[in-house]
């Protein structure tokens, strides 16, 4: 190959290099935050109101976050998003350090970190597309997602053993130096941007309309984000309350539950292996219902687990990682290849907000029925409607041909064939 066809692999890695620091970080001080909430408190409505923080600001910015995405450099976007999070940990640092903190002040730490997560997780999947080659897309998704869930094992055990040796502030300040290392890894590399018209005057409410339209004008893609989207309503109210599991059901400790995140992450990281080596079924629409139906039948066993069966459900925490993989990664990979580059931020900013808005829904549902009937109960519950969704997927997608994404605008693409050596 030329240095041309490589060029794009080695940004890419740099790129995801930089993010797995910045993933580390992110991921010890979530745990860290969830896992202090849980010893403060033990009670589902005080982590419930924990998720709905760190998910609301996606569900009320995101549309408009997709705009400016669209309309700003895609890096530059990143970096920002990048020391603005380092900022807010640094703040909560400080009131840790001073004292120990209301809920309230959680909470809200935990609203400002998500705002610039809503800037930042669209704009990196918004500029894959103009630096990988369309046929590489779920390829590198894969070991995208590789790099990213080897920093989610790491993570929650770096913030268990922070915490147990120091204090909740040195795992924030590990969040601060991933984030700088994140943001000074994409000043030294050159993302592409779309072009634009340069006689185009900016018109919010036009520009969601166009988003929205990309959205509305393709069956395959509202065929297949209705199942993601209900799996959405019902796994992330569950999500949040592994800790509460662990620790009230099971009776684990802080590094039982770590070691149910690092399992859950390893699940993530050998599906996203695979991925990257192999590159998924021909047809996603079927790998997405089955991963779907794999998650749900999952999180039932889990739910039917006696209190002896930690074991049993780390392990079932690894299956439910494998699949997030298996689903999330040919999703995305399916709309980066449908949409074009120059709305492509304001379609995952819009679906992702429509996801997010089914999360504080969910959460509030949750709650109140995980109080009442028991952390067990609620995990099979979701996992049965879970298991619903994917069949509903299934039949929406099962006559859809599978996608054959024309090659992007301004793509980096390879212009010698591959070639195996042996």
């Amino acid at each position: 190959m030329t240095d041309h066809d490589t060029s794009w692999k080695k940004t890419f890695f740099l790129v995801w290099t930089g993010q797995a620091f910045s993933i580390i970080g992110s991921s010890a001080a979530q745990f860290a935050l969830l896992w202090w909430l849980t010893l403060q408190t033990g009670s589902p409505l005080v982590l419930a109101m924990a998720g709905i923080a760190g998910f609301l600001p996606q569900a009320l910015l995101g549309p408009i976050a997709g705009v400016w995405i669209d309309r700003l450099s895609r890096k530059t976007v990143m970096i920002a998003a990048d020391f603005f999070i380092a900022g807010v940990s640094a703040i909560l640092a400080v009131a840790f350090l001073a004292g120990t903190p209301e809920a309230w002040l959680i909470y809200l730490i935990l609203f400002l970190r998500a705002i610039g997560s809503v800037f930042h997780a669209p704009a990196m999947q918004a500029a894959m597309p103009l630096l990988v080659p369309p046929s590489e897309l779920v390829r590198t998704g894969g070991w995208g997602q590789f790099l990213s869930s080897g920093s989610l094992m790491l993570g929650p055990v770096l913030g268990t053993l922070l915490m147990t040796r120091f204090s909740v502030p040195a795992v924030l300040a590990i969040d601060i130096l991933g984030a700088a290392i994140a943001a000074l890894t994409l000043v030294a590399v050159k993302l592409p941007d779309p072009e634009s018209d340069p006689n185009a005057t900016p018109h919010l409410l036009r520009e969601l309309r166009e988003g929205l339209g990309e959205v509305l004008g393709n069956r395959a893609l509202m065929a297949v984000t209705l199942p993601v989207l209900l799996t959405t309503l019902f796994y992330v109210p569950v999500s949040s309350l592994f800790p509460l599991m662990v620790n009230s059901h099971f009776g684990g400790s802080a590094w039982h539950a770590s070691a149910v995140e690092f399992l859950f992450a390893g699940g993530m990281l050998v599906s996203s292996l695979i991925l990257g080596v192999w590159g998924g079924l021909k047809n996603p629409f079927t790998m997405i219902a089955l991963s779907l139906g794999v998650l749900g039948l999952a999180l039932t066993g889990s739910g039917l687990l006696a209190p002896s069966g930690i074991l049993a459900f780390a392990g079932l925490s690894f299956v439910m990682g494998m699949t997030g993989s298996f689903f999330g990664v040919p999703f995305f990979a399916f709309i980066q290849g449908a949409v074009p580059p120059e709305r492509l931020g304001r379609v995952i900013s819009l679906l992702t907000s429509l996801m997010s808005f089914a999360i504080p829904v969910g959460l509030f549902v949750a709650a109140p029925i995980a109080e009442r009937t028991g952390i067990a109960a609620w995990f099979s519950i979701s996992g049965v409607l879970i298991v619903l969704s994917a069949g509903l997927g299934y039949v929406m997608t099962r006559d859809l041909p599978p996608p054959t994404p024309a090659p992007q605008p301004n793509a980096q693409t390879e212009t010698t064939p591959r070639t195996t050596s042996g």
